[in-house]
């Protein structure tokens, strides 16, 4: 049932990375993630892989790294302790989505520098352009879950999803929503709970009890890719929709990789409670995931740690000071310096302060749900 979506076993890992080695692009991955080395290297490497723990100890655990020290001023972290403080050793992370591959690579970085087990990663078919990229994904332990704009499909889909969460013997990360946060808001998709229901067996409670859901809020000093956020935001309320055009996934991939983000915190929250859960039972059919997902986007939200960034675009936005505790003026002007050149690619075309207006309200609108004004 889960052939065409579970990782890759370290059979299949071994295979897959041969095939890797011999493509031409590994090469100029090696090059950017190995430059004191020769072209070959990372080729050689992948050969000599004997199986998935040993590929992201390796390989993966090496590049993140690069992109750690090379692109932020460090990944901070907070409550590691839930993870060998309760009798459950295996959790459905549940977290925020603020780019497309960091937040769980960041995570996987994070457990493995502690010596705890690395999850599987829900990972949208979307994302999976070809069968090179497919190989590097299910090597390291991720998940493909299949999108489909058929409705049948997607209740199959989703179906066989929800029973390979339930029926999984490790720890998965999943995204609180189909796609990042656009607009630095977090909110949980009541769908994406009520996917989880469906491969339950009992009542509310013990359903979700069973998954023991540990919510996880990761935030970025600077946005990574948040002026093509805002500018999708700004043509879909000019046009009403975005599409998508080919090969932008894999583009924001790249860019959400080189460039810089700042700090980075990972805030593991603590896993839902059966006081939660009770409470979310408490209320109607119709109303019981919507409270749910009220009570998780509550956890990462204060999870979510803000840095002055965030504090000096609610100000610029209210035209106040009304936190100058929480930053400086330096930092307030080497901000907006960064701003500045962010919105320094974009075409004439665009209204300038309607993207930069939306690029603001990315950074602000975790200070304005946090102090709600």
């Amino acid at each position: 049932m889960f052939e065409n979506i579970r990782p890759y076993n370290d059979r299949e890992t071994v295979e897959a990375l041969a095939r890797v080695a011999d493509h031409p692009l590994t090469g100029s991955i090696s090059e950017y993630f190995y430059p004191d080395k020769e072209r070959g290297y990372l080729g050689e490497l992948l050969r000599s892989i004997t199986g998935t723990c040993d590929f992201q100890a390796r390989v993966m655990y090496h590049i993140i790294g690069t992109v750690i020290r090379g692109t932020t001023d460090g990944v901070t972290f907070s409550g590691l302790e839930h993870f060998t403080s309760g009798k459950n050793s295996t959790f459905l992370l549940l977290s925020n989505h603020r780019d497309i591959v960091l937040d769980s690579a960041f995570i996987q970085f994070v457990l493995e520098d502690h010596n705890l087990p690395l999850t599987e990663i829900a990972v949208g078919d979307n994302l999976v352009a070809d069968s090179y990229i497919e190989d590097i994904i299910r090597s390291n332990r991720m998940i493909k879950v299949i999108r489909s704009e058929n409705p049948r499909e997607v209740y199959t889909s989703s179906q066989i999803f929800s029973q390979y969460i339930r029926s999984s013997a490790s720890t998965i990360w999943l995204a609180q929503r189909n796609g990042r946060a656009k607009d630095g808001v977090d909110t949980t998709e009541q769908g994406v709970l009520k996917m989880l229901d469906m491969s339950g067996k009992g009542d509310f409670i013990s359903n979700f009890s069973e998954l023991n859901i540990l919510p996880v809020s990761i935030s970025y000093e600077k946005e990574t890719c948040g002026v093509e956020k805002a500018m999708e935001n700004w043509i879909k309320d000019s046009t009403g929709s975005y599409k998508k055009l080919p090969g932008e996934d894999t583009e924001s991939i790249l860019k959400g990789i080189k460039e810089q983000k700042g700090a980075v915190h990972i805030s593991f929250c603590e896993p839902l409670t059966l006081a939660e859960l009770e409470e979310a039972d408490s209320f109607s059919r119709n109303e019981k995931f919507q409270r749910l997902a009220t009570i998780i986007d509550k956890k990462i939200l204060d999870g979510f740690k803000l840095y002055p960034s965030h504090y000096i675009a609610a100000d610029m936005l209210r035209s106040e000071e009304r936190f100058p505790e929480s930053y400086t003026e330096n930092q307030k002007n080497a901000f907006i310096t960064y701003l500045e050149g962010e919105m320094s690619a974009i075409s004439d075309s665009v209204d300038y302060d309607a993207v930069m207006d939306n690029l603001l309200h990315i950074y602000a609108n975790p200070v304005f749900r946090k102090y709600s004004y």
